[in-house]
């Protein structure tokens, strides 16, 4: 039998994998969330979002492709692994995922019919046409050029694409050293890991989403206090660190971890840092 069933679970509750039923929206990602949402509905243009590894920038960016996916007046897409070799390939690429047929063999054919996509759908059909590019420390200067190019296509009211880029912290000194291009953001959000109070309830929303019903939670108090302390918030590491957790405790014929439980298993897990 699985594990998650013997412990009264319905589902895994802490997989790594970025499920937005397992999104749990602290303050910081409940707002970027909004700004940004507010932000494609006002057709603002380029939105910059940062954080570490491990902070929900992927499942964030999940939970927004579901809101307008819904949508009908919106056309959203999505990158996940931007390093192109190119500015060509980059286009072309661009191209496939807009459902734009082959526009001939140059950059500029390329460019020219782009723009024409962009002015057909967000002018004459009135929809809204959203880029969201994740592991954004990925793009290379080139790459980050050609982005401030298409924004330059716009209206006197609105801009035609609306760009939103996710990426680590060390994309921002990148994006620095692109004349006219932090002037262009619109929104910029740094995502910062969740404090003590925010972890103690990121563990107790995932064990409820997989379906736990008891009055207790499967940590103590002391327990999660030792997971923060371990993990600093990041929702990553605390994943990890609860599913390794929810392991033992089924080995061990336990119903609930404590701090000694959590002692053992951190020792465990740093021991392969020696």
């Amino acid at each position: 039998m699985s594990y998650y069933r013997v412990l009264g679970l319905e589902r895994e509750a802490f997989s790594t994998s970025p499920d937005p039923a397992f999104f749990y929206r602290s303050t910081a990602h409940q707002a970027v969330i909004q700004r940004l949402e507010i932000s494609i509905r006002l057709r603002r243009g380029l939105c910059l979002i940062l954080g570490d590894v491990g902070t929900g920038k992927t499942t964030m960016s999940r939970i927004l492709l579901k809101i307008f996916q819904e949508e009908p007046d919106f056309d959203f897409h999505m990158i996940l692994d931007p390093r192109y070799k190119s500015e060509f390939q980059f286009l072309s690429a661009l191209t496939r995922i807009l459902n734009i047929p082959d526009p001939g063999r140059s950059t500029l054919d390329y460019k020219e019919a782009i723009e024409k996509h962009l002015f057909q759908k967000g002018v004459d059909e009135n929809k809204t046409i959203v880029l969201l590019i994740d592991e954004g420390q990925e793009l290379s200067p080139t790459m980050l050029e050609c982005l401030r190019m298409l924004l330059n296509y716009e209206t006197n009211e609105y801009k035609l694409l609306q760009l939103i880029i996710v990426g680590q912290l060390d994309l921002l000194p990148k994006v620095k050293r692109i004349r006219n291009f932090i002037d262009r953001v619109n929104l910029k959000y740094i995502i910062n890991p969740l404090d003590l109070n925010e972890t103690k309830n990121l563990i107790n929303f995932r064990l409820s989403a997989a379906g736990y019903r008891a009055g207790e939670s499967l940590f103590t108090d002391e327990a999660m206090i030792e997971i923060f302390n371990f993990t600093q918030g990041y929702p990553r590491r605390v994943a990890f660190v609860c599913h390794n957790a929810l392991e033992m405790l089924v080995m061990q014929g336990k119903s609930m971890a404590d701090q000694d439980m959590i002692y053992q298993l951190l020792e465990r897990e740093m021991a392969w840092d020696v």
